[in-house]
């Protein structure tokens, strides 16, 4: 501002700040308790944070359900989605901060305890990657490709596309039927490029080269089917890209949601554990 005053924070900092907050709060708490008495399993300190680092984690889990069903979450206006998702986030972080000092930040002893330890770790990182692919894959796609795609579509894309390539290079020139054939396995399936997480747009420039050569051979009607037969490729190159980085989003799902929805029922058992005996 002219005057030199900072305007009121941005909202999509509100939550972070929060639970920074928090946490240094929290962070301050403990070296305070243990200053005064050491945090050992059962104490009314360590009770505490316990029982404030399982609720958070029943909070953060319930950004799952909230997503399947988000016509109900709607109806009884129960939040929006970018403030479930920052809870899920950051109370994530700051469930894993009070577990640790639920067990004094020792490593436990028992076999269920050091599931849950494990699993708390494995959780909260592999949020923490999950959150970082949700943010670079969709600018990856974005920044060099131009096809759109849903991922459930693509088996029916890259069908219709190899069957429009291989019609036009039926009625094609020789040299066009030829290069075709050679590109005939790339047109087959959907294929998994793992040089698309560097390169999006992996092996154009170097197909781009035949193309060229070619193109300066052939004139009229046939150059025009060889323009026809690059953008198939190219879509179809696109299409591979979309496959290989939205399969990498469904393949962490299957990373983090089993270890997430064990690490409630062990709590669940932990927690019976404790307040039963």
């Amino acid at each position: 501002m002219a005057n030199g005053v900072s305007g009121p924070m941005p909202r999509r900092w509100g939550m972070p700040v929060l639970f920074l907050l928090a946490m240094a709060a929290a962070a301050a708490g403990f070296v305070a308790n243990a200053y005064f008495s050491e945090i050992r399993a059962g104490n009314v300190w360590s009770l505490t944070y316990g029982s404030a680092a399982a609720a958070l984690l029943v909070l953060a889990v319930t950004y799952g359900a909230r997503r399947r069903m988000m016509r109900l979450a709607s109806r009884f206006r129960a939040g929006g989605a970018a403030g479930w998702l920052g809870l899920h986030i950051w109370g994530g972080a700051l469930f894993l901060l009070l577990m640790l000092m639920h067990s004094g930040f020792r490593l436990p002893s028992g076999v269920i305890t050091g599931w849950l330890w494990a699993l708390s770790w494995w959780t909260v990182l592999s949020g923490i990657g999950g959150r970082m692919l949700q943010r670079w894959i969709p600018r990856m796609l974005s920044s060099g490709l131009t096809t759109e795609v849903l991922y459930e579509r693509i088996p029916d894309l890259v069908e219709e596309i190899r069957g429009r390539a291989a019609r036009l290079a039926a009625g094609s020139h020789e040299a066009i039927a030829t290069l075709y054939r050679d590109l005939e396995p790339e047109f087959a399936a959907p294929r998994r490029r793992w040089l698309f997480f560097v390169d999006i747009t992996a092996g154009r420039e170097r197909r781009g080269r035949e193309f060229r050569h070619l193109r300066r051979l052939l004139g009229g009607e046939d150059r025009e089917q060889l323009d026809r037969l690059e953008g198939f490729y190219r879509t179809k190159l696109e299409i591979d890209a979309h496959y290989t980085l939205q399969q990498t989003l469904r393949l962490w799902l299957y990373l983090h949601v089993p270890g997430s929805l064990l690490l409630v029922a062990l709590l669940a058992a932990h927690l019976y554990s404790v307040w039963a005996y």
